[in-house]
């Protein structure tokens, strides 16, 4: 009977080695950027004028608004939103297939989240050997005090993360305040919790195992790369043979494990392109290191493209090449035309290198970045952040919309008048508050009055949606009275900036009983 293969492999402890270079310094920078952001924005002032929050950034649940720095989106313009998470997902779709998993390797709130616990960590516990002894070690008092020493700092990073999430929804000193003397929403504590939680369970102990089997990004990007797409590889034409063991090793790789030693997700990039490779490029920094103390160029592992590998078959290699050659093996031995081929048993020569291919170069980035699939990208994305941007500059500072009281169509008046009612939402978006204007345009006859107002004026307050009940009335010998249905349109007017806005409805008549 066989076994079935499980679904699911158990995690193997990783413990990555501490590491220095470019790309250790980047995602330091990035670390420090994004983090930054998050948990100062909250606290960051912005002036708007009196009834208005002077937060910068500021979703406020419970008066429907957005804030962001100058801009204040409105429900109705949602699709504000909408437009930029089209954007984030063009601009992954862009730096994907462009270089591969970089917002896995860099940006992603998981990666940037890991990174903190796993210097955390090594602050406390010690670099890649320390931690390997204290795992194996028994459960004495050091290895107590290191744990809850690392525990607690967790929980405080994780608490941290939840704070600044809530810090979005209220104002950031009041709530702080309220919630350091207990006077907060309940709502506002749970979040917290459940945030730290989430926070220290996925970064400090999930780690690799939320990018392997939680994300589906893994899983999509392929749908994004193709041979063009430069990502972190292995040029195993320059690396191999690998190791002592071979008597006339050629290859640059010396199989000293630091390129695995320092992934986050415990790879081994020489094995090729995995889905596990969140392309953060460490093993970059640790190889390089290695090449400059053994006297090798650097680039033995790099950002590369599949199509930068030299020619592989012998047909290739003559093609870019043309001298006489025969393969014995991996080898390549050269032979005068029309001299027989040396014996198999023959010394192995040296394998093919990129300076032995005549002729041969891998492309330059500029060309990898630039790619029909990239540059459509670009345009779809810089088309929509335009129109967005063109949208937020254009969109007045009034709107309304009307919609008709159906239940009942329309009421008859003792003296067999037809009234129809509306209820029409006037927004305000100004600072102050505007006196509104209603009026309607019709090529019938028709008559209009706002509930509760002896005029046809209402006052909005500023930065508030006012809902107005309005009556259309049309006479028993008015055409639109014994009319089914007569096209009408309300007018707003701003009776300070003459600002003016419009909502297309139908006046119901008579004619809806025939």
């Amino acid at each position: 009977m066989s076994k079935s293969t499980p679904l699911f492999a158990a995690q193997v402890p990783i413990f990555p080695r501490k590491v220095a270079g470019t790309f250790r310094r980047l995602k330091w920078v990035v670390m420090l950027v994004t983090l930054g952001v998050y948990y100062v924005t909250p606290w960051i002032r912005w002036d708007r004028g009196p009834n208005l929050p002077d937060q910068a950034v500021l979703v406020d649940l419970a008066g429907r608004r957005f804030y962001f720095f100058w801009i204040e989106i409105w429900p109705h313009e949602f699709y504000f939103v909408a437009g930029l998470l089209i954007m984030a997902g063009l601009g992954l779709f862009l730096f994907t297939s462009a270089l591969g998993r970089v917002w896995c390797g860099y940006t992603c709130p998981q990666t940037v989240w890991t990174d903190l616990f796993i210097a955390t960590e090594r602050w406390i516990e010690g670099d890649r050997n320390a931690r390997i002894r204290l795992w194996k070690g028994k459960w004495d008092a050091r290895k107590w005090r290191l744990r809850l020493s690392k525990w607690v700092v967790w929980a405080f990073i994780g608490l941290a993360t939840g704070g600044a999430w809530v810090f979005y929804f209220a104002d950031a000193p009041t709530l702080a305040r309220d919630l350091v003397t207990g006077t907060a929403h309940p709502v506002a504590y749970a979040t917290m919790a459940v945030l730290t939680f989430t926070t220290v369970l996925l970064g400090g102990f999930a780690r690799e195992q939320v990018c392997i089997y939680m994300c589906p990004w893994p899983r999509i990007q392929g749908a994004m790369m193709d041979e063009g797409t430069l990502t972190v590889g292995y040029r195993d034409w320059r690396g191999e043979p690998r190791g002592k063991k071979h008597e006339n090793r050629t290859g640059d790789c010396i199989d000293c494990m630091a390129c695995v030693n320092v992934c986050p997700m415990g790879i081994d990039i020489r094995e090729g392109q995995q889905m596990a490779c969140i392309t953060c490029a460490l093993c970059i920094d640790a190889c390089d290191d290695v090449m400059d103390k053994i006297g090798k160029p650097r680039g033995l592992i790099d950002y590369l493209a599949l199509s930068d590998r030299p020619p592989e078959t012998l047909a290739e290699r003559l093609a870019v090449n043309p001298i006489g050659t025969q393969a014995t093996g991996d080898a390549v031995t050269t032979a005068a035309p029309g001299a027989p081929a040396p014996a198999p048993h023959a010394a192995p020569a040296p394998i093919v290198t990129r300076a032995d291919i005549k002729g041969w170069a891998p492309q330059p980035v500029w060309k990898h970045i630039l790619r029909p699939r990239t540059i459509l990208y670009t345009i779809a994305w810089a088309g929509i952040g335009i129109a967005l941007v063109v949208a937020l500059f254009v969109r007045p500072d009034i709107d309304m919309t009307v919609a008709a009281v159906r239940n009942p169509t329309f009421v008859t008046l003792s003296d067999g008048t037809i009234r129809n009612a509306y209820d029409v939402r006037l927004r305000n978006k100004h600072g102050e508050d505007r006196a509104f204007h209603l009026s309607l345009a019709s090529d019938d006859l028709l008559r209009i009055e706002l509930e509760g107002r002896d005029d046809l004026t209402t006052i909005v307050p500023a930065n508030e949606t006012k809902l107005q009940r309005v009556y259309v009335s049309a006479r028993p010998d008015d055409a639109a009275a014994r009319a089914a249905r007569t096209d009408l349109r309300f007018w707003v007017e701003d009776l300070v900036s003459a600002e003016r806005a419009w909502g297309d409805t139908h006046f119901f008549g008579q004619g809806e009983l025939r």
